[in-house]
């Protein structure tokens, strides 16, 4: 059997997502955002695609380092106005079966006993179809907003959010045992206290005694999205995630060295090196014939806003590139903000960026690879990068909403699956099922989640 391909439609809960100016587009519905039925649309489509999930990215911050201004990102709808992307899931899920949502949460700004409890909600609420996209968040002005003074450091957000981690595995995983829930209406005993536990948990940044307020759901611990891309970040990751994302490979032996080092670094993690899923993101343009493709590129490039996407490279990177000459090369810094955003364009071994050139490439699809051509030609690409690139499925970013969804999924779905690439059922109800295969509902045995010890030493 070939190697089968994973998609995940890749979005966020603004006007226009990752593609700053795109909503200018004549087919682009980003503006519909706030419209319940945008929502409910956009995920009976995916599931018709045969989507794993819909992944919803989010920043609770706005992006104001370029120019030390937020004006160019409020002008240019940069991520703002931007709306919670937890809310429409519930709805989405109501219209669909399959498709999971995995949504972004910062374990930076949201206290963990709140998360684990709307990440439960949510596991029961959609029959097992939730993922969490774990992240430590990069903008100042959201750690400013929320009423702290400024960033914490860089490397100080990962190592707090391990610690995170524990703590919510102790919630999922630990908490409440399987059959603690007996609902005896002749003894009036609706769960047996003995089978509900006090985490206890105090560490160097969390303080947590009580119980879970949530029942087991179906996969207890969601599925765990990640997209580190620091030397914290990848570390975190393989401890951690049971998916990871990532922009940085811009061709096929970088994306080898990506995802060899990271199976190498979940073994060493006492995991196996499928445990992860690795999603490249990728800007497909499709076209019926290679003039279309191209003609369909060259108009999505005139809608992109260059302050636009400035303003969002800035916020990225942490850099204010308001103050740097457009001719300049692009030099690597130390920030706080996201490290693999400014590697990936100082750093790269295959090319040097100029400012200019950097902020082009950003503006469709947050610097991910283009993949422009015919369904063939683009379905040969992306089994390239699966089958010698080894990775697991592709995060199809939109440049325009919805219609890059609508023609992909017309146009190369059905040529993956003549080719036996994809797949034309799926395999389960729970999300984590149809990522693993059938019958795998929890997270597994040799993951982090499942050996951490309550203080009290109950263990499940």
């Amino acid at each position: 059997m070939k190697k089968q391909i994973r998609l995940n439609g890749f979005t966020l809960n603004s006007v226009a997502p990752h593609s700053p100016g795109l909503w200018r587009h004549p087919k682009d519905q980003g503006h519909r955002h706030g419209d319940l039925d945008y929502w409910t649309d956009l995920a009976k489509l995916l599931e018709k695609g045969k989507f794993d999930a819909m992944f919803l990215a989010d920043v609770m911050g706005i992006y104001d380092v370029f120019g030390d201004s937020s004006d160019a990102a409020i002008k240019n709808a940069v991520q703002v106005p931007l709306h919670n992307p937890l809310l429409p899931i519930s709805a989405m899920a109501a219209v669909t079966k399959h498709i999971g949502f995995a949504a972004t949460y910062s374990a930076t700004y949201t206290e963990p006993y709140k998360l684990a409890r709307n990440f439960s909600t949510l596991d029961h609420l959609t029959k097992g179809r939730v993922a969490w996209n774990i992240v430590t968040s990069y903008l100042n002005s959201e750690a400013v907003n929320l009423g702290m003074e400024g960033q914490i450091k860089h490397d100080t957000r990962y190592d707090r959010a391990d610690e995170y981690m524990d703590v919510v595995y102790k919630l999922w995983e630990h908490s409440w045992e399987e059959d603690a829930v007996v609902a005896d209406k002749e003894t009036g005993v609706y769960t047996n206290p003995e089978k509900v536990h006090p985490i206890n948990h105090k560490g160097e940044f969390f303080n947590v005694p009580g119980e879970h307020l949530v029942e087991p759901s179906a996969q207890r611990t969601p599925v765990l999205f990640q997209a580190g891309a620091s030397s914290k970040g990848k570390e975190f990751a393989a401890k951690h995630a049971e998916a990871l994302f990532t922009t940085l490979a811009s061709d096929l032996d970088e994306l080898k060295a990506f995802t060899s080092e990271m199976r190498e670094r979940a073994v060493e993690n006492g995991r196996n090196a499928d445990d992860i899923k690795i999603f490249p993101g990728i800007v497909p343009i499709v076209g019926r014939t290679e003039e279309e493709a191209q003609e369909k590129y060259e108009e999505l490039l005139k809608y992109v806003s260059y302050e636009g996407t400035a303003a969002m490279l800035s916020g990225h990177t942490g850099v204010d590139f308001s103050k740097y000459d457009p001719n300049e090369y692009v030099e690597d810094v130390t920030t706080e903000a996201s490290h693999g955003f400014l590697k990936k364009y100082s750093a790269s071994t295959t090319r040097k960026w100029t400012v200019r050139e950097a902020i082009l490439h950003h503006g469709l699809g947050i610097g991910a690879t283009k993949v422009i051509g015919t369904p063939e030609q683009v379905a040969d690409e992306l089994e390239a990068m699966a089958n010698e690139g080894d990775a697991d499925g592709f995060n199809i970013i939109q440049a325009s909403s919805p219609s890059t969804f609508e023609d992909f999924i017309e146009l190369v779905i059905p040529v993956l699956q003549e080719r036996g690439s994809y797949r034309t059922e799926y395999e389960a109800s729970t999300l984590r099922e149809n990522l693993f295969g059938k019958g795998k509902v929890r997270i597994p045995e040799s993951h982090h989640a499942r050996n951490v010890k309550l203080t009290n030493e109950v263990h499940i």
